[in-house]
C-alpha cells in the first residue's frame, strides 16, 4: 500500500515536470500550437508573444513545486484554474477546461498530502 511520502512524491513529480515540460513547450510547439486554445480578443498583445510569457510562468510553477511544494501545488492549481476560466469564456475546448480543473484537483491534493506528510506520522 503507497504511503502518503510516496503518493506526495509521485504528485510532486507529475505537478513540477509537466509544467517545465509545457512552458518550454511554448517555445517550440512541438505538442501543440499553444495559441489556438486563447480568446484571442481579450489579448492586448500578439498572441505568440504572450504564450512565451505564459511558457516562463508555467516554468516558473513546475520550478516551485520541487523547491516550495505546498506552496507550487497551490500556484499550480489556481493556475489550471485560469486556464479553464479563459476556456470556458472563449466558448471552446471544453474537454481541455474540464481536464485543467481535475488537474487542478490533484494539484490541491499535493499541497494537502504535503500538509499531511509534514505534520508527522498520519494513520492510514
Amino acid at each position: 500500500m503507497a504511503t502518503v511520502k510516496q503518493l506526495s512524491q509521485t504528485l510532486r513529480l507529475t505537478f513540477g515536470i509537466v509544467p517545465i515540460v509545457a512552458g518550454l513547450d511554448k517555445f517550440t510547439n512541438l505538442l501543440t500550437h499553444w495559441s489556438d486554445y486563447l480568446y484571442k480578443s481579450m489579448l492586448p498583445m500578439d498572441p505568440e508573444t504572450f504564450m512565451k510569457i505564459v511558457g516562463v510562468i508555467e516554468i516558473i510553477a513546475g520550478v516551485i513545486v520541487f523547491v516550495r511544494t505546498m506552496v507550487g501545488a497551490y500556484v499550480v492549481m489556481a493556475w489550471l484554474i485560469c486556464i479553464a476560466i479563459q476556456l470556458l469564456i472563449s466558448g471552446h475546448y471544453f474537454d481541455v477546461a474540464v481536464r485543467d480543473l481535475v488537474m487542478a484537483v490533484g494539484a490541491y491534493t499535493l499541497a494537502q498530502l504535503t500538509k499531511m506528510s509534514s505534520a508527522g506520522p498520519v494513520a492510514a
